[in-house]
């Protein structure tokens, strides 16, 4: 029977229904198995502007491969990809079963970093692998306008992770900025001509590749106890890095696995010095009451006063007197606090009840300073005695533990991370990890974390200009650095003939707590730099990159809750004057430059319009510092 007009419409109305209903339960993009199309690339595009991500695979050997490409130039090789575990062999003979394509889009906030809000926007497509026996993988893939990362996923068990077939391959003309890995992450980044001239060794999962398509930074996100920290391998006269866990040990696993990101930070290098790409691809913060958590300037006492301070109640209330008149909101206690007097290696059995620590916190509230304070991790392994001296550090009223000398990135190591974090945050107790991992997206996940240390800081006596030159774009791009600025009386720093670089650190180098390194009587000798210390916010709104090389120097200036930028400068040569482009903003600007002069440190005001260059000079392996708010007629400071 022929189809009324009027029953058809409702016909093809319900049928249209039905279809957009279905359409609707389906992913944004889904393509058909691999066994009906011809070819074996695909391409993952992000937001307009972004890098673009190719997988492909090899079809002599079914081997997978990704590649990245900006504005149509080559970022990083065809690379390889894939996991071999006890029973299955993800690295070759794969056959693509299927994909799917949804937008991540997000916003959070985090009390440390570059910037406070974060705004993401990825692309990210699943490719669904098989093995000739059937066993599957999933390649996860993420591409931004900053970045491309990737990770596995299995969903059955096949046994214990034996390694990785992931490698970053880069064109032959690549020269990298990276260091030698330890497992504190603490030695120095050395700049290459090119990635065969780098020897062969370990190296640390943070390096900078200048690349044909622009730089870009190898890291990870997401490190859990699920997997083991990695590190980059390579072998000489290559331009390939591959991934390796810690100690090329398996990686246990028991049902499901999910592995950490493999991160490319690309871009122009303002775009990765910049970038929150790391953080973005973490998981959503695990502490829902963040009020507790305040960032800010500390007087840190082990560098100014050493052993004999740490054990001793009238240096420290001296030192948190100091902090109260420079308006610092934390003094951080080093080793010996629980220690028995004058020694160093044995814990006094009477340290919760016989101990000079909570008078100290009782003399610190009364002045507006809080009180941090030193662990050696070893006393936090056993669930029960870790809750005893967490417990006991928040009954006093302590805000933050210094956690100290993990040195390991092992599974094991990382498991104990799982569990530190969730009973630090229980007891309100900010943290900073020394003799530690890297951050690895860990400040948003858990926000608590204020900074890591991972670097060779002020205390070592090792360090270069062209090591302060190369962190910028490297360690401190993934995440804070307590390097400990600001201790102008040590003779081994690198810029010991700049103040005016020491000074300038304090903000270059970015640290949810910046722990300043130095004697009352270093800050007090030189007023300029003490000036300008008690003007330090808690945190910042934004981070550029005015200019720089890395290795060889950097710029970057950082925005205060209040609208003010502080700018940190430094330089690895001879003596110079330097053009910096002052790009914060339309209008006039009031910019106060501390510089080095013959009888020490000049502060100069300037009046710049925004986006015009200001000359600078610098002294030899030196730098500056500098302070800039909206100008008008007759302002000159830019003082709070």
């Amino acid at each position: 029977m022929a189809v009324q007009p009027r029953a058809r419409t409702i016909v093809l109305t319900l049928c249209s229904a039905l279809l957009a209903t279905t359409a609707a339960t389906l992913p944004a993009r889904a393509e058909a198995p691999a066994a009906s199309t011809p070819h074996t690339s695909w391409e993952v595009r992000g937001p307009h502007g972004s890098p673009s991500a190719v997988v492909s695979l090899d079809p002599a050997d079914g081997s997978p491969t990704l590649a990245v490409r900006r504005a149509g130039r080559t970022v990083l090789e065809p690379s390889p990809v894939g996991l071999v575990t006890e029973q299955a062999d993800f690295s070759r003979d794969l056959t693509l079963t299927g994909r799917s394509d949804r937008t991540v889009s997000e916003r959070y906030t985090v009390p440390t970093g570059k910037s406070h809000k974060r705004v993401v926007r990825m692309t990210e497509s699943r490719f669904r692998f098989r093995t000739a026996d059937g066993a599957r993988i999933d390649l996860l893939t993420r591409v931004a306008a900053d970045g491309v990362a990737y990770r596995y996923v299995l969903p059955d068990d096949h046994g214990d992770v034996v390694r990785e077939a992931s490698a970053f391959t880069f064109p032959a003309t690549t020269e990298p900025v990276i260091s030698a890995y330890r497992r504190d992450n603490e030695l120095p980044f050395v700049r290459y001509p090119s990635a065969a001239a780098v020897p062969a060794g370990t190296y640390s999962m943070q390096a900078l590749f200048k690349t044909d398509g622009g730089y870009a930074l190898v890291a990870e996100s997401d490190l859990t106890g699920s997997y083991a920290g990695s590190h980059l391998t390579h072998a000489a006269g290559s331009s390939t890095f591959g991934v390796s866990p810690w100690n090329d040990e398996p990686i246990q696993v028991s049902g499901r696995l999910t592995t950490p990101w493999r991160a490319v930070v690309t871009g122009d290098l303002p775009t990765v010095t910049e970038s929150t790409f790391t953080d973005d691809l973490a998981p959503r913060s695990r502490v829902r009451d963040t009020s507790w958590i305040k960032p800010g300037p500390a007087l840190w006492t082990w560098l100014a006063g050493g052993k004999e301070a740490g054990q001793s109640l009238e240096a420290q209330k001296k030192y948190v007197d100091y902090a109260a008149q420079r308006d610092w909101p934390y003094e951080v206690v080093d080793a010996g606090w629980y220690y028995k007097p004058g020694e160093w290696d044995v814990i006094d059995p009477d340290w919760q009840t016989n101990n000079w620590m909570p008078e100290l916190v009782r003399y610190g509230k009364e002045r507006g300073v809080e009180i941090q304070v030193w662990l050696h991790y070893s006393l936090l392994v056993d669930p029960v005695e870790r809750e005893k001296w967490l417990s006991t550090l928040e009954r006093w009223g302590v805000k933050g533990v210094k956690i100290d000398f993990m040195d390991s990135e092992s599974q094991e190591r990382m498991a104990w991370y799982d569990e530190i974090l969730p009973a630090t945050a229980k007891h309100h107790l900010m943290v900073n990890f020394h003799g530690s991992t890297i951050p690895k997206g860990i400040q948003r996940t858990w926000p608590h974390v204020m900074t890591l240390e991972g670097v060779g800081g002020e205390e070592k006596r090792n360090n270069t200009p062209e090591q302060l030159a190369a962190l910028p774009y490297t360690r401190n791009v993934i995440g804070s650095m307590d390097f400990t600025p600001g201790a102008f009386h040590r003779p081994f720093r690198p810029n010991v003939g700049s103040d005016a670089g020491e000074l300038g650190l304090t903000v270059l180098y970015e640290s949810g707590i910046q722990n300043l390194a130095g004697t009352p009587e270093s800050y007090e000798a030189r007023p300029e730099a003490r000036r300008y210390l008690e003007q330090l916010p808690s945190g910042w709104e934004e981070t550029r990159l005015l200019t720089g090389d890395p290795g060889r120097s950097a710029v970057l200036a950082r925005r205060a809750p209040d609208g003010r930028w502080f700018i940190g400068g430094t330089f690895a040569g001879a003596a110079h004057s330097v053009d910096v482009p002052m790009r914060l903003g339309a209008g006039k600007w009031l910019v106060e430059t501390v510089t080095d002069g013959p009888s020490g440190l000049v502060r100069e005001p300037h009046v710049v319009r925004g986006g015009a260059s200001l000359t600078v000079p610098v002294v030899a392996d030196g730098g500056f510092a500098a302070l800039a708010c909206h100008w008008y007629p007759g302002r000159t400071s830019c003082d709070r």
